[in-house]
């Protein structure tokens, strides 16, 4: 045979070849048969293989090796060693990486359960005091013009004419000069007395004055003229308020506090005062009494603190900052993003000693700003997905989280591929 026909020969041999194995992979594609590099059979000195699945699809799972009916990659052997007993579900660092699954850790913080409030100032109520009259007659003096006017205690606010007491007081001096007994000296006393006249002008008659019919009326405390019912020359009568002081000694600051902060407050709590035009000078106080009333448009109470006035420097209508003191205690805390809320419960993914995710319900406390308060559900040094990007919205991503590391509450499905997903159920799923 010349070298032309065996070339020949050589070319048509190796078509032939390429045929059958053209054919042969057809026919085992068809079938679903592992390929070239696909995980072989464990043997009884290697590690062994509980099921396959596809990293990207956790959730399904298939009892032989093959081509991923998902994503263009290879199924992954989950073996014994790797998933143990534990609950939860298994996630590849690849996928770990792809998602930007990122972990925290669940620790104890002590946290204060002081916090600050704005309060407007008030007169102290209690402060307040009325000047009335208990006789007829006529405002002859008025020593206090405007409202608002500071007074001290002991001031003189007005001089006041009572016609009335003339007679019972020129009884007194009549009997004096008679030289009349004790018993009707007495009985002419107590007239006076019940008729409210100052003991001051009956001791004055007795003394062997003149009868005087006016009085001054005083401040019987320090403070402000908040109401001023007179004005001179005008007629009195017994009972009429004639002005009412609000002292300054003590001032309240009202502020309006959350429900969740207000449930917490106690009567006596200390608080700080500041001045938010003049930070530097500060007042202390306390809380005096939560309001039984709550603002239906902002879900707040109003809580009265009653403030020292030192000097009177504080009036009604400033701002204060207020510092409300409380008590410092231990609490575990978590990442406010790591906690999925549904709604109707929250959720934190924890990650295992073995590293398997597995979804755990817990409790929460208070909202620490970028923490939240966990009262049960996880432990310390527990280990929680804290991904601001993995974990993205309330219920959606309550899916997304499960559904990307657990298949729980769904029974896994056949493909039409060649492959079954194994009879193997997660160990883990959402409580």
């Amino acid at each position: 045979m010349n070298r032309l026909q065996r070339s020949v020969v050589a070319v048509a041999g190796a078509i032939a070849l390429g045929g059958v194995a053209f054919y042969l992979g057809r026919s085992t594609a068809g079938h679903g048969t592992v390929d070239s590099s696909a995980a072989p059979a464990s043997s009884p000195g290697e590690r062994k293989v509980l099921y396959w699945h596809d990293p990207m699809v956790p959730g399904q799972r298939f009892d032989k090796p093959g081509k991923s009916p998902f994503m263009d990659m290879q199924l992954q052997p989950v073996y014994a060693d790797e998933a143990g007993d534990a609950a939860g579900v298994m996630v590849s660092p690849q996928v770990r990486q792809n998602l930007g699954i990122r972990t925290a850790a669940v620790k104890k913080r002590v946290v204060s359960s002081s916090f600050d409030a704005v309060g407007a100032v008030q007169f102290d109520e209690r402060l307040s005091v009325a000047v009335q009259t208990r006789t007829a007659g006529y405002l002859e003096r008025l020593d206090v013009r405007a409202p608002m006017e500071r007074v001290a205690k002991g001031q003189a606010l007005g001089t006041v004419f009572a016609p009335e007491w003339l007679g019972p007081l020129n009884d007194i001096a009549a009997l004096k000069r008679a030289g009349a007994s004790a018993e009707l000296v007495a009985a002419a006393k107590e007239r006076t007395r019940a008729m409210s006249i100052p003991a001051e002008l009956v001791r004055q008659v007795e003394e062997g004055g003149a009868p005087d019919a006016r009085y001054v009326l005083v401040a019987p405390a320090g403070g402000v003229i908040v109401e001023l019912g007179v004005r001179q020359g005008v007629a009195v009568s017994p009972g009429m308020t004639l002005f009412r002081i609000a002292g300054l000694e003590k001032v309240w600051a009202v502020a309006e506090v959350p429900e969740a902060q207000a449930v917490r407050l106690v009567r006596g709590q200390k608080v700080t005062a500041a001045l938010q035009a003049d930070p530097g000078r500060t007042f202390t106080g306390m809380l005096q009494e939560i309001l039984p009333q709550v603002n239906a448009a902002t879900r707040t109470l109003q809580a009265r603190f009653e403030v020292d006035n030192q000097g009177g420097k504080l009036v009604p209508g400033m701002l204060l900052r207020l510092q409300v003191a409380g008590t410092a205690s231990s609490r575990l805390v978590v990442p406010a993003e790591a906690v999925i809320r549904t709604g109707t419960r929250a959720v934190a993914i924890l990650r295992q000693a073995s590293g398997a995710f597995e979804p755990r319900e817990v409790k929460l406390g208070a909202d620490l700003g970028d923490q939240l308060e966990v009262i049960d559900g996880l432990a310390e040094g527990d280990q929680v997905v804290a991904s601001g990007q993995f974990l993205v919205d309330s219920e959606a991503r309550l899916r997304s989280v499960l559904g990307s590391l657990s298949a729980a509450s769904e029974p896994a499905q056949g493909r039409g591929d060649g492959h079954e997903p194994a009879p193997v159920h997660p160990t883990g799923g959402a409580r």
